[in-house]
């Protein structure tokens, strides 16, 4: 993933809400939505370079979801995939809390990273690149390819959104994430960040969703948890047209207080 906006607790129906877009070279092959023939607790999509993924759910109710962190030059190529740290989470029968600071502890063994884990009563933020493991406060936060939080037009324009959203629906349509994570607007590029890529790449990352000849949004992803557990899980893929196939499970599952 590479924006997420996360609603946690601030919804008298929805105890969580999390809307996301994975951005990806459109050559790097990819599995959808499903459960994993190999793993069949884990229901994500898959990088089938690296084995892993970059949002994804299990039957117990735990979440992970990761963006990578911009910077330049700095590629671990000799470190594991980073979308392994999503799915050994979903694997393990391990809390949060514990298997972040496991995280911490190897976090050079990985290019920098934001993980978001855990479940609808419990959810946590950790990056090997500044902060602690943080547990999240009831509230919007986003998250892109810096630290939770940081105001990025991108970042602040889908908490702003889905706050809009959230305010104004007592039952919450998904398609009304999906819109939102369709924007393709560019802000000024004086609001532009400086991550050290250039303008052109600026320009072209700074949307919520992303669009250009090798590389752009190759899915938006919508998580509803309500009241009673229920879990719904949306994912809409795109190609290089931006041409939408949707895919949505339910699931049941336990809210910890």
């Amino acid at each position: 993933m590479c924006t997420i906006a996360v609603a946690y607790r601030s919804h008298p129906e929805y105890p969580l809400v999390i809307a996301a877009n994975r951005d990806e070279f459109y050559d790097r092959p990819t599995a959808p939505l499903g459960f994993w023939e190999d793993c069949p607790d884990i229901l994500a999509g898959r990088d089938l370079k690296g084995g892993g993924t970059w949002m994804g759910v299990n039957r117990n109710g735990k979440i992970a979801a990761l963006t990578n962190f911009r910077e330049p030059g700095g590629m671990n190529h000799n470190g594991m995939s980073r979308g392994f740290l999503v799915s050994d989470f979903l694997a393990k029968d391990m809390a949060a809390e514990v298997y972040l600071k496991g995280v911490a502890a190897r976090k050079n063994d990985y290019g920098g990273f934001n993980l978001l884990a855990g479940t609808a009563g419990r959810l946590f933020w950790y990056s090997n690149r500044g902060g602690s493991i943080t547990k999240l406060t009831p509230g919007i936060h986003g998250l892109s390819n810096h630290l939770l939080d940081t105001p990025w037009p991108k970042v602040e324009t889908i908490r702003r959104r889905l706050a809009d959203i959230l305010q104004d629906s007592e039952r919450i349509d998904p398609e009304a994430l999906f819109e939102m994570l369709a924007d393709q607007r560019r802000p000024d590029d004086a609001a532009l960040p400086d991550t050290g890529v250039g303008k052109t790449w600026e320009r072209m990352l700074s949307p919520v969703f992303i669009t250009s000849s090798v590389y752009g949004t190759r899915c938006s992803s919508v998580i509803l948890v309500d009241n009673s557990g229920k879990l719904l899980f949306c994912e809409r893929n795109f190609d290089a047209d931006a041409k939408g196939d949707t895919r949505c499970f339910e699931l049941q599952t336990d809210i910890p207080p």
